[in-house]
């Protein structure tokens, strides 16, 4: 009876440490990645669409991002996209693609980005302990009607808090790494 309500839990945590990595990929770092623009949109035939639905985005070396649509009458809707994001970066446009050079971080922007990491990763943090909390109720719901015993609840209090702890430690890796990443000159 505990098994799939941890087994739900664990899926929903795994769902945090996944919405971390693909938030954290979109912070700037001194290097050029697609990931930067991935949460632009552009305002395409009047529906707001994601910039890599409409162009390729590739990076050309540690500080060049190549942006080149598909449609070429979409350039300027990319660009006007991409300086409403405040990002940061000044598009240029030669007529068939953009470039985004990525200028180096100063040290107190790298600080400045290093607390954001921190914030998002407390922020996912206590989405995991809502779900261990939201899972703990459920267990006791089951103890309550008299679907397990108390040792089983005491059991699957256990296993839960292991959970927990586990992908709080995977948060706080990716955090890390992200961390050094940005640190790195």
């Amino acid at each position: 009876m505990i098994d799939p309500v941890i087994a739900k839990a664990e899926e929903k945590m795994k769902g945090s440490v996944e919405a971390m990595k693909r938030e954290l990929a979109g912070v700037r770092t001194g290097r050029a990645s697609p990931a930067l623009v991935e949460h632009v949109k552009i305002d395409y035939n009047g529906t707001p669409t994601p910039i890599n639905h409409i162009a390729s985005v590739s990076a050309s070396g540690t500080n060049l991002l190549i942006i080149q649509p598909w449609d070429p009458s979409s350039l300027h809707l990319i660009e006007k996209g991409i300086l409403k994001a405040n990002l940061s970066l000044t598009p240029n446009n030669d007529g068939r693609v953009i470039r985004l050079a990525i200028p180096p971080l100063s040290e107190e922007r790298r600080q400045e980005l290093v607390r954001l990491v921190k914030k998002i990763t407390e922020e996912q943090k206590v989405i995991v302990r809502n779900i261990r909390r939201d899972a703990n109720e459920s267990i006791k719901k089951l103890e309550k009607d008299k679907e397990i015993s108390q040792d089983d609840l005491k059991r699957g209090e256990a296993k839960l808090q292991k959970l927990t702890d586990a992908y709080v430690a995977q948060l706080d890796q990716v955090a890390a790494a992200k961390e050094t990443e940005l640190k790195q000159v």
